[in-house]
C-alpha cells in the first residue's frame, strides 16, 4: 500500500535541501519536522552535481550520510531526480544540450530549466544520473516515492534548440510520412511556404511580423508535449526498475504545452501540484475586483484533479513567494497559510508538502519564504503549519472519498493548443472560462474539469447533469460519437460560439457551421462576427429573459432541425437566433452562440436546476468557497472578516465534533469541514 495516497489519511510533508545547510543541523531539523507532524520530506531535485561532480564520476557520500540518518527515525523520503539543473562540466561540454529563444538565442548555464528535451546527449547523461540515483536508494526503506525532474514545462515551454528541430522533423515525418501530405495540413501554399524536403522544416523560428503558420505552431506544441512526455519516461522506466512495490512515481507540474492526462498515465503513479495561492498579491498587480484573488488557484487544482481524482500537493506556500528578480509579495496573514492548505484537501489533495522548511539563505530564491526563516527560530508559520496537521489527523476519513459535481466543463488538448496559437480565438475562449469559473465558485457549483486526451477521456461524462463545452473549435468524429452517446442517455450539453468550425490540422472546415456539430447541435450558423465596439450592450432574449451577449456573436438561422429559444435584440442583426436547444433521445444539447458572461451562465445553471446544490444544507455568502468530498462539506472563508451562515439541517463539525445549526460564525480566514451524513 502507497504510503501517502492510500483512502486511510491525509499527510504533511515539507521541502528540504540538506546541501543548503550545515550537517550539523540536519538532525535537529528532521527533529523538530517530526514534533510539528512532518511525516515526509522531498530531496534532491537540483543536486545533481553531489552525485556526480565531474562527467563519469559518482559519489554518494552526501545523500549516503543523509538518508541514513534520516533512516534512524519515523520520516519517509520522497527522492527528485536532479535533471531540471543540469551540472556546469555538462553544458560547457556539451552545449547542444542548451535551449534557446525563438531568436536562437542560447539558454546558458546559471538559472534553472535552460535545456532542452530532445538533445541525444541529454537524455544519455539524464538516464545515466538516474540510474545511478535509484540502483542506490531505491530498496532504502526510508523512500516512499520519486520525483521526475522538477516543473516541467515551468517559465520554458517552448524549445528552439538545433536538437529539437531535427527532432520536430522526425516527429513529422511519423505523422505525414510525405511533405505533400504536410505541406497539405499546414496550407503552406498560402505565402509561399511550400517545402520540398525535410531538411527545410524547422520549429517555429523568428520572422519579422512575429506570425509563424498557425498549423504549424498547433503540430509544434504536440511536438512539445510528446517530446516531455518521452524524456520523462526515460527516467520513469528506469525508477520502476528498482522501486520497491509501494513506492510511487510523480512530478509536480500542470504547466503548458503538455497532455498531462496522457503523461500521467505513461509515467506516472499520481500527479501533484505546486499550489501558490499568494501570486495574485504581488506588488504591483491590479486588485482583482471580482474578488477572487487567491480563490483563483481553485481552478487550478480543479484542473489537476481532471489528471488524478486523489492527488499530492508537492510545493504548498508558507510565506511570501519571491526570487530577487521580481517586486514583493506579502507574507500570508494569520490563518491563510491553513486556509490554503485546506483550499488544495477541499479539491482531492491527499498530501500537502510545505515549500520550504528552512528559507534559502542564498540564491534567485532567497526571498521565497519557508516554513523557517534562515535563522531557524521558532515563529508563527511554524506554529500554524504544526496546528495544521493536527487537523489533518482529525479530518483523515475524508481521503477516501471523491470530490462530488453534477457540472463539468468539457476540455481537449487540441483545443487548449490551438487556442494559444490563435489569439483571434483565445480571446473568447478565456472570457468564458473566466466567467464560467466565477459564476460556478460565487454560486457554490461544484464542477469538475474533464479532458479528452490522447487516447481517452478523463472521466465518465454520464456522472453529470450538464456539461459545458464552451468553444471547441477542432473536433473529431470520435469525439463527437462520444457526445451524442451521453446526451441520448440523458445528459446535457451546452455549446458556445465557433464550435466545430475547425478540422484537427487548425484549418477552417468548408462546410456549414458548426461543421461535424452540426448533426447533435442541430444548429446553422449564417454569420459571425465579434461585436461592434460603438455597441455598448448586445442583449439576447431567452424566452422573455434579457442576458447580455460577450465579445461574439454566431447568428444562428432556422434551418437547423433545433428550436432557436433565444434570439438577439440589439444591433443590426436583432431578430437572428442566439440560442437553440436540440432535443436527442433523453437528453439535449444547446448551441449559445456567443462567448458565456457571467449573467450567462447564472442563467445556464439556474435553468437547468444545477444551480447551488447544497443551498437545502447551508447558505452561504459569494465570499466562501463550498466544495464537497463524498459526505463531507468544505466552506472556506477567503476574507479577513468573518461571516455568517445559515445551516438549514444540523451537521458534524470534523473538527470541533460540535453540532452546527442554524446561524454559525466563520471566523476570517477561517473554515468548516462539516460531515451531512449526521449530526452530532
Amino acid at each position: 500500500m502507497q504510503y501517502l495516497i492510500n483512502g486511510e489519511k491525509l499527510t504533511a510533508g515539507v521541502c528540504y535541501y540538506p546541501e543548503h545547510w550545515p550537517e550539523s543541523l540536519w538532525k535537529d531539523d528532521i527533529g523538530r519536522m517530526l514534533s510539528h507532524g512532518i511525516r515526509f520530506i522531498r530531496i534532491g531535485e537540483f543536486a545533481w552535481s553531489l552525485v556526480e561532480p565531474r562527467e563519469g564520476e559518482f559519489n554518494h557520500d552526501f545523500f549516503d550520510r543523509f538518508l541514513g540518518l534520516v533512516r534512524e527515525t519515523e520520516m519517509k523520503v520522497i527522492f527528485g531526480t536532479p535533471t531540471a539543473t543540469p551540472p556546469a562540466w555538462l553544458t560547457e561540454k556539451y552545449p547542444e544540450v542548451l535551449n534557446a529563444d525563438i531568436r536562437g538565442n542560447i539558454f546558458r548555464h546559471g538559472s534553472r530549466r535552460h535545456y532542452n528535451y530532445n538533445s541525444p546527449v541529454y537524455r544519455r547523461k539524464c538516464a545515466e544520473i538516474t540510474e545511478v540515483i535509484a540502483a542506490r536508494y531505491a530498496k532504502w526503506e526510508c523512500i516512499t516515492g520519486w520525483q521526475l525532474d522538477n516543473e516541467l514545462n515551468c517559465e520554458v515551454s517552448n524549445f528552439y534548440s538545433e536538437a529539437d528541430s531535427a527532432a520536430f522533423r522526425t516527429w513529422l515525418r511519423d505523422r505525414y510520412q510525405t511533405t505533400d501530405a504536410l505541406n497539405e495540413a499546414w496550407g503552406t501554399v498560402f505565402w509561399n511556404q511550400t517545402y520540398t524536403s525535410w531538411s527545410e522544416v524547422y520549429v517555429p523560428r523568428y520572422t519579422c511580423n512575429g506570425a509563424n503558420n498557425p498549423h504549424q505552431m498547433l503540430d509544434y506544441y504536440r511536438f512539445i508535449s510528446d517530446s516531455c512526455r518521452s524524456f520523462a519516461q526515460i527516467q520513469s522506466e528506469i525508477i520502476r526498475k528498482y522501486k520497491k512495490d509501494d513506492d510511487f512515481i510523480t512530478t509536480n507540474g500542470l504547466f503548458g504545452h503538455l497532455d498531462n492526462h496522457a503523461f500521467c498515465r505513461q509515467s506516472l503513479s499520481f500527479f501533484t501540484y505546486d499550489s501558490y495561492p499568494n501570486f495574485p498579491n504581488q506588488a504591483g498587480k491590479p486588485v482583482d475586483e471580482n474578488g477572487l484573488r487567491d480563490r483563483w488557484w481553485s481552478r487550478k487544482l480543479a484542473e489537476t484533479r481532471s489528471v488524478s481524482p486523489h492527488f499530492g500537493i508537492m510545493e504548498q506556500q508558507t510565506g511570501a513567494n519571491g526570487w530577487n528578480i521580481w517586486p514583493g509579495v506579502p507574507n500570508p496573514r494569520p490563518g491563510q497559510i491553513t486556509l490554503w492548505a485546506m483550499q488544495s484537501v477541499a479539491h482531492g489533495a491527499d498530501f500537502i508538502s510545505f515549500f520550504r522548511w528552512r528559507t534559502a539563505a542564498f540564491g534567485t530564491e532567497m526571498y521565497w519564504n519557508g516554513i523557517l526563516d534562515p535563522s531557524g527560530r521558532d515563529n508563527e508559520r511554524l506554529a500554524e503549519g504544526g496546528a495544521f496537521t493536527e487537523i489533518l489527523t482529525k479530518i483523515s476519513c475524508v481521503a477516501k472519498e471523491h470530490c462530488l459535481a453534477d457540472v463539468a466543463i468539457l476540455k481537449d488538448y487540441d483545443n487548449v493548443f490551438d487556442s494559444e496559437a490563435d489569439v483571434w480565438h483565445s480571446q473568447i475562449e478565456q472570457a468564458s472560462m473566466d466567467s464560467l469559473f466565477t459564476v460556478l465558485q460565487k454560486t457554490h457549483t461544484p464542477f469538475d474539469y474533464v479532458y479528452f486526451y490522447e487516447g481517452g477521456i478523463s472521466a465518465d461524462l454520464h456522472s453529470y447533469r450538464v456539461i459545458f463545452y464552451p468553444h471547441p473549435l477542432i473536433v473529431t468524429p470520435e469525439r463527437i460519437r462520444v457526445l451524442e452517446q451521453y446526451v441520448k442517455q440523458g445528459g446535457i450539453l451546452i455549446l458556445g460560439a465557433r464550435a466545430g468550425c475547425k478540422d484537427h490540422t487548425g484549418r477552417c472546415v468548408t462546410k456549414r457551421l458548426p461543421g461535424l456539430f452540426a448533426g447533435l447541435a442541430g444548429a446553422d450558423v449564417k454569420e459571425y462576427s465579434f461585436l461592434q465596439p460603438d455597441q455598448p450592450e448586445v442583449l439576447i432574449d431567452w424566452d422573455g429573459e434579457k442576458i447580455p451577449a460577450a465579445l461574439f456573436a454566431d447568428r444562428l438561422s432556422g434551418d437547423g432541425a433545433g428550436d432557436i429559444t433565444g434570439r438577439y435584440v440589439s444591433d443590426y442583426f436583432a431578430g437572428d437566433g442566439a440560442i437553440s436547444v436540440n432535443r436527442c433521445a433523453d437528453g439535449c444539447v444547446y448551441y449559445y452562440g456567443s462567448a458565456f458572461s457571467d449573467a450567462a451562465v447564472e442563467a445556464f445553471l439556474r435553468r437547468l436546476g444545477v444551480k447551488e446544490p447544497y443551498a437545502d444544507v447551508v447558505t452561504v455568502p459569494e465570499s466562501v468557497e463550498l466544495a464537497v468530498r463524498g459526505p463531507y462539506l468544505f466552506l472556506l472563508n477567503y476574507r479577513r472578516d468573518a461571516c455568517s451562515l445559515h445551516f438549514h439541517r444540523p451537521v458534524t463539525d470534523l473538527i470541533s465534533g460540535a453540532e452546527l445549526s442554524g446561524e454559525t460564525a466563520l471566523a476570517g480566514y477561517g473554515f468548516i469541514v462539516a460531515d451531512m451524513s449526521r449530526p452530532a
